[in-house]
Parts: structure tokens; C-alpha cells; sequence
């Protein structure tokens, strides 16, 4: 039996579904460090090979871009898409390694809070990227993936303020507000990809 070839669309599924996955487990990696710190520091190490995962996966859709054909989306989403599912691992990690760089002793509950937001988000990018190769409407994914964010973004403004109320050492509020503003941000890396996807599935 002669084997069928593979679709070059299906090419570029299989590593926008392989990036949406890596970025997944990577935050489901932070939520069990944070939440059993110092104890489970290890994990750190477990992150960083997501992160070298996610590079090579990016790598792997800019080369294809580069080799020609024609995507299954505008060639400028496809490039959107790869960076900015590897940015949510990019910053996954640069928060692992901050709890290692900072000397961290304890988790403050805030910062379990949103990385289980982080965490549920790049779950909902997971479903999103799905839907690429399905042709499903995207929209629930979408519309809870900008709840997320909102729900981040408020969590973090209550976590610093906090850290300015009851005489915290100047120290410790530098180092947790760094902390607190990069989860932020790995969250708000998680619309970024909700908002190529949009662009990019309306746009093709």
C-alpha cells in the first residue's frame, strides 16, 4: 500500500498544535513549582526544556515559510502565530528563573493565582489552535482567553498594591513586583496569540 502524502497544511498544524501543547505544559509546570516552593524548584529545569522546545518548533515554521508554498494562512499570521506562542514559553521560563534568581523562599498566593490563570489560558489556546485544522468557530476559546487576561490583569494590580501596604522590605517589593508584572505578561502573551488567530482566520 502506497503511503499518502501529507498536506503541507497539515505540516503546519501539526507544529501550531506541537507550540499550543508545549505552552501548555510549561505553565501547568510553573502552577506545581509555585505552588510547592522552594520544594519543587527542579521543575525550573523541566520549564527550561520546554523553552528550548518552543524554539525549536518556531524554528521549524519559519523555515517552512521560507521554503515556499502556500500556508494555510497569510504568511505574515503564520509568523505572528509562531512568536507569540513562543513568547507564553519565553516568559514561562524567565518566571521560573526568577523565583531561582531572586532566592525566593515561599510563594506568595497571588502569584499561584495567576499562574493558574496562565496556566487555564494556554489550556484555552490549546482548543483555540484546534480549530485551525477542524474549522470550528473559535469564539468561546477566544472570548475566555480575553476573560483570562482581564481576570490577570486585575489579580496583578491587587498583588502589588498589596506590596506597598504594611511596611514590606523594599527588597522583597522588587523582587515580587518583577515576578507579579512577568506572569502579566505571559498572560497578555496568551491574547497576543488570540488576537493572530482572529486576524489571521478572518483574514485568509
Amino acid at each position: 500500500m502506497i503511503p499518502i502524502a501529507r498536506r503541507s497544511s497539515d505540516e503546519y498544524f501539526d507544529l501550531f498544535e506541537r507550540a499550543a501543547a508545549n505552552a501548555q505544559r510549561a505553565a501547568g509546570l510553573l502552577v506545581e513549582m509555585i505552588d510547592d516552593y522552594p520544594e519543587n524548584a527542579a521543575l525550573g529545569r523541566e520549564i527550561l526544556l520546554c523553552e528550548q522546545e518552543g524554539d525549536s518548533i518556531t524554528h521549524a515554521l519559519i523555515q517552512k515559510l521560507a521554503e515556499g508554498g502556500r500556508p494555510p494562512l497569510p504568511r505574515s499570521t503564520v509568523h505572528r502565530l509562531a512568536t507569540t506562542l513562543d513568547d507564553v514559553v519565553d516568559f514561562t521560563e524567565q518566571i521560573a528563573d526568577s523565583f531561582s534568581l531572586y532566592k525566593i523562599e515561599a510563594p506568595m498566593e497571588q502569584a499561584i493565582a495567576l499562574a493558574k490563570v496562565l496556566s487555564e489560558a494556554s489550556a484555552k489556546l490549546v482548543v483555540a489552535i484546534s480549530t485551525l485544522r477542524s474549522g470550528e468557530s473559535l469564539s468561546e476559546s477566544i472570548i475566555e482567553i480575553h476573560r483570562l487576561e482581564n481576570e490577570g490583569d486585575r489579580i496583578s494590580r491587587e498583588a502589588i498594591a498589596s506590596l506597598f501596604e504594611g511596611g514590606v522590605d523594599p527588597m522583597v517589593v522588587i523582587r515580587w513586583k518583577d515576578i507579579f508584572e512577568q506572569l502579566e505578561e505571559a498572560i497578555d502573551a496568551c491574547e497576543n496569540v488570540a488576537h493572530a488567530l482572529e486576524g489571521g482566520v478572518f483574514d485568509a
